[in-house]
């Protein structure tokens, strides 16, 4: 554009200054009315690209804000024996003992009758017929759940579902009137500085309508596996959470729930679920009562760039497979440890966090193509997801390796290895199955140390292609074959207390 705008004036500069006399005026006439037509089209740009904020946010708020509910729950709280009084200590045996006891446990039973706790947020019917969108921490462990309308009007909800992963809890109201209700729009189009209105119900206050800015997307904020918050300087409390955040279009892009707060207070850093990620779940929890997310069975971690140049691979990128569940759709498709996944049904994984997000939004019993980097080249497999099995932690994938140790211990790369024997299992509290080589000290300014190895870990497998080893021995020439190879790096699959990583530990500088 700039470029486009600026070429008419030098042009016309350049033929004015070769003409002279009478055709001067009519050029100076053209030049003039250049600038003009220059000036005309940059401030039009000007006004497209720096689109100024809304003279009010009346007319959006009073149209939407019939729809934004209040939530009342409430649940019996048992103080047990919060007020508890000391018995006075009487000698064995003494007549009083039996008074005092039954004294005391009378007063007891008095001083801690039961309470009723009741706590407040915010959410926003979907559909006509009463379906109620919140979050999931809103209405946990209540005993109640009341919906207030704009018009104090007060109804009794029933939960039908809620997923504690995504925060998210649907209910249902019965009116007898036509209720409002609004519609999700696209997240994916909203951009960091489009405006966004949220409403809802801070500090139990009712209706109250705030303003911002989407101040950052995909923000991963330690809250659960399926972290992509949208950021927003929308003023956010303590009982808006559940509310709606609209955009100008009136519609809902995200579902607030959390806020950053060392007050307590709003300091303008609230987050929201996104609607493309919610409206998925919505569904499932609508439909069955909980959410159905798609499972692949692995367990997963960051390809570092270090993982990635003793991989081959050409930047860091991707998920790198540490285990695969025993039984699971990953191990059905043939997916291994040590495998990078870089795309999943035809979705590039650019960072480890994509790859839980994409599967679980992926339909259960959907039979898609994976794409694996394997052994210094890109394999395509194809796997037919399971459901998460909620509650139920995988099952660990064990080494095939039947090779003896040659009992002999080593140091190496700042690790003093030694075979699994049946005193060293004693000694580490290693199970009876695990195998692999163990390692008993780490040096201190070593590759390993500042890897966080420790002792007590195991050394299950070993370089790119990643072979199982079972004596110090073999480690010992897995290194060396590695730096005659001239590698800066080399791969290392380490296991402690159940779990397996992957490291790749310094060749270079190495202190044995």
């Amino acid at each position: 554009m700039k470029n486009s705008v600026l070429s008419p004036v030098y042009a016309t500069r350049h033929m004015s200054t070769n003409y002279a006399g009478h055709n001067a005026g009519k050029y100076l006439r053209n030049w003039t009315l250049s600038l003009l037509v220059v000036a005309g089209a940059l401030l039009i740009s000007t006004v497209a690209i720096a689109k100024a904020a809304p003279a009010s946010f009346a007319d959006l708020a009073a149209k939407l804000s019939p729809a934004v509910v209040n939530i009342s729950t409430s649940q019996v709280v048992k103080r047990d024996g919060e007020t508890k009084q000391q018995r006075p200590q009487l000698p064995p045996g003494s007549p009083f003992e039996e008074y005092f006891k039954e004294f005391f446990d009378r007063q007891q039973q008095r001083n801690t009758p039961n309470r009723r706790a009741t706590s407040l947020g915010s959410g926003f019917i979907i559909d006509p017929s009463g379906l109620v969108v919140t979050n999931n921490h809103v209405i946990e462990g209540a005993d109640e759940i009341s919906v207030i309308l704009q018009d104090d009007t007060r109804l009794k909800a029933e939960l039908v579902g809620r997923d504690a992963k995504t925060d998210l809890a649907i209910l249902r109201v019965k009116s007898k009137k036509k209720l409002p209700y609004v519609k999700f729009g696209d997240s994916d189009k909203s951009r960091v500085g489009d405006w966004v209105v949220a409403i809802g119900n801070p500090f139990g206050l009712g209706g109250t309508v705030t303003a911002g800015i989407i101040s950052a997307r995909a923000r991963n904020i330690n809250a659960g596996p399926y972290d992509d918050f949208i950021q927003s300087d929308a003023s956010i409390n303590k009982g808006n959470s559940g509310g709606p955040m609209f955009n100008m279009d009136g519609e809902v892009i995200g579902i607030n729930t959390a806020i950053y707060s060392p007050s307590g207070g709003s300091v303008g850093i609230g987050f929201a679920i996104p609607a493309n990620l919610a409206k998925p779940i919505i569904a499932q929890l609508t439909k069955f009562g909980r959410a159905r997310r798609g499972w692949l069975g692995v367990r997963i971690q960051t390809v570092t760039d270090e993982l990635a140049d003793s991989l081959g691979l050409d930047k860091a990128r991707g998920a790198l497979v540490a285990d695969v569940t025993k039984g699971g759709p990953a191990e059905s498709s043939k997916i291994q440890v040590g495998d990078v996944i870089l795309s999943f049904d035809g979705k590039p994984i650019v960072e480890m966090r994509n790859l839980p997000r994409i599967v679980a939004e992926t339909e259960v019993g959907k039979k898609v193509k994976v794409d694996v980097w394997r052994k210094g080249r890109k394999v395509t497999l194809n796997a037919k997801l399971g459901e998460f099995p909620e509650d139920k932690k995988p099952v660990l994938a064990k080494t095939s390796s039947k090779e003896k140790g040659d009992g002999k211990s080593a140091t190496i790369l700042g690790l003093t290895m030694a075979p699994v024997s049946d005193e060293l299992r004693r000694q580490f509290k290693l199970g009876k199955t695990v195998k692999g080589v163990l390692i008993t000290k780490v040096a201190n300014d070593s590759p390993a140390s500042e890897k966080h190895i420790r002792a007590g870990s195991i050394i299950r497998k070993i370089g790119p292609e990643q072979k199982p080893v079972s004596s110090p021995a073999q480690v010992l020439s897995k290194v060396e074959s590695a730096r005659k190879a001239k590698l800066k790096s080399l791969l290392f699959l380490i296991e402690r207390g159940g779990d397996s990583r992957f490291v790749a530990l310094r060749l270079s500088k190495a202190k044995s």
